[in-house]
């Protein structure tokens, strides 16, 4: 097959209708779906599938999958809330930094890459081990609804 011809059957991209994030954003059910913040532009939310304790995502209110197609006052708006998410991380949950990133596209890596989103990821000095190379899995020991409540005061604040 043709490099022409593959990237003629790749899979359509997912329209608004059927993307989780848009549903979830779409409903008035902030406390439901962990949405700590809304922005004029943006939102901020847990990650339910976390890889950290604090693992939060900073997500356009529009559904867009890449950066060249938000605004630049949505892209201003998106690392606004990401500075907010990271002081308020670093005040409530202290950790010893951070990752923070974007999987543009499926081969970028995106689980869902018709909804542009950033990682904010907490991390300290040694919360990685053997588990997930061995084990496939990684033990996460805190209360999402807890976590939400308590952060939520402070997004509140801003």
């Amino acid at each position: 097959m043709s490099n022409v011809a593959y990237s003629k059957d790749k899979k359509k991209k997912s329209s608004s209708e059927e993307c989780t994030f848009c549903k979830q954003l779409d409903q008035d059910d902030d406390e439901k779906h962990y949405i700590l913040k809304r922005t004029k532009l943006s939102v901020i939310m847990f990650n339910l599938y976390p890889y950290n304790s604090g693992h939060l995502m900073v997500l356009p209110l529009e559904h867009k999958g890449n950066l060249l197609d938000l605004t630049p006052e949505t892209r201003q708006d998106l690392m606004e809330s990401v500075n907010s998410s990271i002081k308020i991380l670093k005040q409530e949950l202290k950790p010893d930094g951070f990752n923070v990133g974007i999987n543009l596209g499926e081969a970028g890596g995106g689980g869902m890459p018709s909804h542009l989103h950033i990682h904010v990821l907490p991390r300290w000095i040694g919360d990685t081990n053997f588990l997930p190379l061995i084990g496939e899995t990684k033990p996460l020991s805190f209360d999402l609804a807890k976590m939400y409540k308590n952060l939520k005061k402070e997004f509140d604040k801003i």
